[in-house]
């Protein structure tokens, strides 16, 4: 069951005894927990019939003694585990693998664990997808945030260029908690009757239209020199919004997929924009890029690459150079 069935149905007062929110992915963790928290009770109801503990603060004994109580002024009483990871689940499973068998009717037991995956090979693990929800929240890969961010902007009824989504995507990377918080930021400022486009970007969320690494990529696709070397100084200029470390990811991934590209045997638009997980607006961009560098060329970079990120983490830079000199370097051995 996706996230939005499962709040879909948090909307339409569907519940289920329990639910088991796990996960690399915090974002939808929190997004379905927040849900039931703040919907299933008014806030008068709350103070009888809501219970929020904490992993690390509580055992299963105390849990399952709350949860086979039965609700004071609602239809439901919710209690709602957090940090649950911090649980000792091997320990007292026998315990609450009894609860899960049998859940009260009228109780909502929710239990968000973070930062990890649950053992799906767990009897308990399969008696709560029998009797409840179990949902597991996968982190995104760097590739699937640009459509992620295109997805939840539909469905507040605005577009977005594909452009401005893919810039939102690299500066922002994969923490979908930071990547909603900047896309409200966009659904409250820009008109739905118009498309969303890179400019707005710049305004609402402060990422430039002109200096950002997904310019920078663009550039030495297409060998520009002088744009990529004015793209490097501001990124000098400005270290602490765009970290060499992050610079070198941004340009591994990029020029991977360019080295992919010359292996693709259906260089249609569709074929690549599905083998190498962009948008089909950008697979003329990779067109061009691939007649600058050959495959040969592209190894060399791979290899430039691989160095610069050992001396982006401090190996094998001298002690007096600064990220920007080292950014400079890298540029010029990727482009000569």
């Amino acid at each position: 069951m996706s996230a939005q069935t499962i709040l879909s149905d948090i909307k339409q007062r569907k519940f289920k005894p329990l639910y088991l929110l796990h996960g690399e992915e915090a974002y939808y963790i929190d997004l379905i927990s927040n849900s039931i928290e703040n919907s299933v009770l008014n806030d008068a109801q709350k103070g009888f019939d809501q219970t929020i503990m904490y992993g690390k603060e509580v055992d299963f004994v105390s849990i399952v003694s709350a949860a086979k109580r039965y609700p004071m002024m609602s239809d439901y009483q919710v209690i709602i585990v957090k940090e649950a990871q911090g649980l000792k689940w091997k320990g007292d499973d026998d315990f609450i693998a009894k609860y899960v068998e049998n859940p009260t009717p009228t109780t909502i037991l929710v239990f968000a664990f973070k930062h990890g995956k649950f053992d799906k090979r767990t009897k308990l693990y399969k008696a709560i997808e029998k009797k409840g929800i179990a949902f597991e929240s996968d982190k995104l890969y760097d590739n699937k945030v640009a459509p992620w961010i295109v997805d939840e902007l539909q469905r507040t009824g605005h577009r977005i260029h594909p452009q401005a989504a893919a810039l939102m995507a690299d500066y922002l990377g994969t923490d979908l908690s930071k990547v909603a918080n900047e896309a409200q930021k966009l659904v409250l400022n820009v008109p739905k009757d118009r498309e969303i486009t890179v400019h707005d970007i710049e305004q609402n969320i402060g990422i430039s239209k002109d200096f950002n690494i997904f310019e920078l990529n663009t550039a030495l696709g297409k060998r520009d020199v002088v744009k990529a070397i004015q793209i490097v100084d501001y990124f000098a200029s400005n270290p602490k919004a765009n970290p060499f470390v992050l610079v070198v990811g941004s340009l591994g991934g990029y020029f991977t997929k360019l080295l992919r590209y010359h292996y693709l045997t259906d260089k249609s638009s569709a074929a690549v924009a599905k083998e190498l997980g962009v948008h089909p607006f950008f697979t003329k961009e990779y067109d061009l890029a691939a007649r600058n560098f050959n495959r040969r060329k592209l190894f060399d970079v791979i290899t430039v690459l691989r160095e610069y990120d050992l001396k982006s983490k401090g190996l094998n830079a001298g002690p007096n150079t600064s990220d920007g000199d080292l950014m400079r370097e890298m540029i010029f051995k990727i482009l000569n």
